[in-house]
């Protein structure tokens, strides 16, 4: 079997099991957004993923992202940065993407403001929580969330659509779920303070391992890599 069958089979799947996960929360498949994540492989691949239907596409690292961007063949595919994006390469890396799912700094998120005002523009984008408290990991406090949105009209050129978060390492699915039942009721809490320019109407949650338990926690976005490249040789 060829490689674009192979990565076409598993697309199938995991749109099968997001569909099942968003009936389960009684939902439609077409509420999820599924972003491939494509950090590990090459752009041939990533190419592979458009002509089977992909259209979000998610990056980690801004180098990457810009080398992909100019390298894939589709006028309407919407790129979105999932890794922590350094204030250094936002200017660069702001008129690729459509979502930047990782705001998870004052600093990153003035610095976006600046750049999308220069380019007479909005960025839409997520703040990133650290929802299981590792301190390893990137994103807000939730106890800092409230004091935030009361301070957003400092960054009028920035429009946040929602959180995003990743589940501990630790613990398995059964503190995924936790993890993001978590994130979906911070969410909820926080909408009924939201200034104009917030909505947090999208929750960016879950991953190859857990994006099934994300769907019925509440996730509106997924966003999956290794699971799309299962039996490709992708060395």
């Amino acid at each position: 079997m060829n490689r674009q069958r192979l990565i076409a089979d598993n697309l199938a799947r995991i749109r099968g099991q997001i569909a099942d996960a968003a009936e389960a929360s009684g939902r439609t498949a077409a509420d999820i957004t599924l972003v491939a994540v494509t950090k590990y492989v090459g752009a041939d691949f990533v190419q592979d993923l458009v002509e089977c239907g992909c259209r979000d596409l998610g990056e980690s690292r801004p180098q990457q992202l810009w080398e992909k961007t100019a390298a894939i063949d589709c006028a309407d595919v919407r790129w979105h940065m999932i890794g922590h994006l350094q204030r250094n390469k936002v200017a660069r890396t702001l008129p690729m993407v459509s979502m930047i799912h990782s705001l998870d700094s004052q600093r990153l998120m003035q610095a976006v403001n600046s750049a999308a005002e220069a380019r007479r523009a909005t960025s839409v984008g997520l703040l990133e929580i650290n929802i299981s408290g590792d301190e390893s990991k990137h994103g807000w406090d939730p106890e800092e969330l409230p004091a935030l949105l009361e301070r957003m009209n400092e960054f009028p050129h920035v429009t946040v659509d929602g959180l995003m978060a990743m589940a501990s390492r630790e613990g398995g699915l059964d503190r995924a779920q936790r993890d993001f039942a978590a994130l979906r009721e911070l969410r909820d809490s926080l909408q009924l303070r939201c200034p104009e320019t917030v909505r947090l109407d999208q929750l960016s949650m879950g991953m190859s391992g857990d994006f099934t338990v994300a769907i019925r926690g509440g996730a509106t976005i997924v966003r999956v890599g290794s699971a799309l490249f299962e039996g490709v040789e992708t060395d």
